[in-house]
């Protein structure tokens, strides 16, 4: 969809719908994911450019799952 709109520049997170910063509780995920796409504001070489977020969802719910677990314990 989004070649197909041709923004400016985008960033593509591979992950689930509805789940574009990963999982609940994983801030640095989150945070990761927010300073990737304003770098992309400056450092896209040319219009239309599309940056593919280096992280796979299974990799994000993997980490989701040690943070559950993390929390679950503490509370």
């Amino acid at each position: 969809m989004t070649q197909h709109i041709k923004p400016p520049r985008a960033l593509f997170v591979p992950f689930m719908m509805g789940s574009h910063f990963g999982v609940p509780f994983h801030a640095a995920l989150q945070r990761e994911i927010i300073l990737t796409a304003l770098g992309r504001v400056e450092k896209a070489e040319k219009s239309g450019d599309i940056y593919h977020f280096p992280k796979t969802w299974a990799e994000a719910r993997k980490e989701g799952k040690e943070i559950e677990t993390r929390r679950s314990t503490i509370e």
